[in-house]
């Protein structure tokens, strides 16, 4: 299974990469922490592992650790807007339990 972009998600993230003025892509982990066991953990990357899976999704490349790959396997990644906040949301099929804020899960 993939992890994948919404069109809005693939958008913020082009535009930060060209705002940094470099990168490959967006590397999506998992690492223990959070009221929950895990906390996702979000980074541009400049270069990829040899042993990192790459998805690609709206033309943007999601870089996953094989560690944090089982955990975010069919994961999408979206950006949204509610009010005066705006980040990034998960839909973690395989998140059993997630805490208030949305970044924190348990699996």
């Amino acid at each position: 299974m993939s992890v994948s972009l919404t069109a809005a998600a693939a958008r913020h993230v082009e535009k930060s990469i060209a705002k940094r003025g470099s990168g490959i892509g967006l590397r999506l982990a998992v690492k223990t922490s959070g009221c929950n066991g895990f906390a996702y953990a979000l980074e541009f990357v400049d270069a990829s592992n040899p042993d990192d899976a790459c998805f690609e999704t709206h033309g943007v490349k999601v870089i996953v650790d094989p560690r944090s790959l089982g955990m975010l396997a069919g994961t999408e990644l979206d950006f949204v807007r509610e009010g005066l906040n705006e980040g990034f949301k998960f839909n973690n099929p395989n998140a059993k339990a997630n805490c208030g804020c949305g970044e924190s899960f348990a699996v």
